[in-house]
């Protein structure tokens, strides 16, 4: 394991069990309640109805939006996810909810056969994902082989634009600082999670920016077509230190700072026969 990706597993283990016991994930009102914490009208519009669906999730952490799917009809659902932390934790919360799911330890790069290929009518990413991944080939070969004929791969993520701004920056206007082209990792010291900024723990991380040249073109070279590009003025978590947050839960930009795409989704399917060049 390259000692990037060995840091940021470390951050991933201490952030669950930040995440376990903090509000933002409210693990445990959503035990007792899960209809009071549904998806956001996002991930609703981009996935739509996955009833009677096999469903695979990539980068589920800690298995809430995974277990939403199950809640929703989802059949055969998988959560997949690095962190044997977290995945011990989703199953707990599995099986407390009494909900048929299934959590792998895995890197999603390079998926064990004990993921079933050809086997899922619905892949799934979303939420600061991919920025944790050095490279995107094999988490291409993932999702191509994994999805059954006429099935769909949706990713939303942060747009691959706003990753190039200053996030520790208190007010606008918005300042480049970080470069859209490299393909070295990004260094930062974590102190809290993008989910409680203020719990008592610290760590080093490591980020990768990926074009969108890159995110669409390696989908597209596994013969996966596309059927929807979305961008939005709203983003899931605070990115940046001046965006305000709405009364759906999502985080905007204030009007001073200027009209930018702060998040994206892209919908690909693969085609139930092979394309020929």
């Amino acid at each position: 394991m390259d000692k990037e990706v060995a840091a940021n597993l470390a951050l991933w283990e201490g952030w669950t069990d930040v995440h376990m016991a903090g509000g933002h994930y409210d693990v445990e009102g959503f035990i007792a309640d899960p209809a009071s914490r549904p998806f956001d009208w996002v991930t609703r519009e981009v996935v739509g109805d996955v009833a009677g669906k096999r469903l695979l999730h990539l980068q589920c952490h800690i298995g809430i939006d995974t277990l939403r799917f199950a809640r929703e009809g989802a059949l055969d659902v998988t959560g997949v996810d690095f962190s044997p932390k977290a995945v011990a934790a989703a199953a707990s919360i599995a099986e407390r909810m009494g909900l048929p799911a299934t959590f792998v330890e895995a890197d999603v790069t390079a998926l064990p056969e004990t993921v079933q290929r050809e086997a899922f009518d619905v892949v799934f990413t979303s939420y600061g994902t991919i920025m944790w991944l050095p490279d995107l080939e094999g988490w291409a070969d993932s999702i191509a082989t994994r999805l059954a004929p006429g099935g769909v791969f949706h990713i939303v993520d942060m747009h691959p634009f706003l990753s190039v701004f200053d996030d520790f920056a208190p007010e606008p206007p918005l300042r480049v600082i970080y470069p859209y082209f490299t393909r070295e990792p990004l260094y930062f010291e974590e102190h809290g999670s993008y989910a409680d900024r203020d719990a008592e723990f610290t760590a080093d991380s490591y980020a990768w920016q990926h074009t969108f040249a890159e995110i669409v073109g390696v989908l597209a070279k596994r013969g996966l077509v596309v059927e929807a590009l979305r961008e939005y003025p709203v983003v899931a978590w605070k990115a940046l230190e001046y965006m305000v947050q709405g009364d759906d839960g999502l985080w905007r930009l204030p009007p001073e700072a200027g009209d930018i795409p702060l998040m994206f989704a892209l919908s690909v399917r693969k085609p139930r026969e092979a394309v020929h060049a």
